[in-house]
């Protein structure tokens, strides 16, 4: 019970600080800011990046759990 509470401990954290970053990510307007640069085009690899580490995290919790 006490590792559990650990590993919930270290995922708060890490859900926190992302919001952190989140919210201090914002722009200046757009007259402060210059050209706007060219749009971000999305090829699939981030999406499969994503799909690819929910997949990990999912095999890490299930060998967690059953060991």
């Amino acid at each position: 019970m006490r590792c559990i509470k650990g590993w919930a401990l270290l995922f708060q954290v890490f859900f926190w600080s992302s919001l952190v970053q989140l919210s201090s990510g914002q722009t200046p307007s757009p007259a402060l800011a210059g050209p706007s640069p060219p749009p971000m085009s999305n090829d699939g690899k981030m999406i499969d990046q994503g799909i690819a580490y929910v997949l990990m995290l999912v095999a890490l919790l299930i060998t967690y759990l059953t060991h």
